[in-house]
């Protein structure tokens, strides 16, 4: 883990937020960290959190995924390279996925167009093995782009569930 960005006046509440979120196995929205900290006695404004995230985002230390409805989820991101991951629908568990084969064809896609900074977003989801119903007990949860998707609002397992 690392201390908040040299952009970022180090305060309690940004060092209380780096750690909650890296305490985080999975991706988290901005208003469930909110609830998450102060459940936890950590006294911090919402709009501090989303502050302390934009920076982070904006220092490269985050993951950010969007869920179905555009709300942004973050997760801490413990190595300094981008990450990819598959998301579980239903209960909003993630587990990375190797991105090499992604990087790399950004990068020629970049190179063969001419582009410069080119950047890249995919999103994976899916159904974890916990969440897929067993036969006949149901159907499995809609996708994102279907018009019935909700964004998971509880917390997910490795979230201090």
């Amino acid at each position: 883990m690392s201390d908040p960005t040299p952009k970022q006046r180090p305060t309690r509440q940004r060092s209380a937020l780096v750690e909650a979120l890296a305490n985080c196995q999975d991706f988290i929205s901005a208003q469930d960290l909110h609830a998450r900290m102060t459940e936890d006695g950590t006294r911090i404004g919402l709009t501090t959190v989303y502050r302390a995230l934009r920076d982070l985002e904006a220092a490269d230390t985050v993951d950010v995924a969007q869920a179905g409805a555009g709300e942004r989820l973050y997760r801490w991101r413990p190595a300094g390279r981008h990450r990819h991951y598959l998301i579980c629908r239903a209960c909003g568990s993630s587990r990375p996925v190797d991105s090499e084969v992604v990087e790399e064809w950004a990068g020629r896609i970049a190179a063969d167009s001419g582009f410069a900074a080119v950047e890249h977003t995919v999103e994976l989801t899916g159904v974890c093995i916990g969440c897929q119903p067993t036969t006949g007990e149901g159907k499995l949860p809609s996708c994102p782009w279907s018009p019935d998707w909700e964004t998971p609002r509880h917390r997910a397992p490795g979230c201090g569930s």
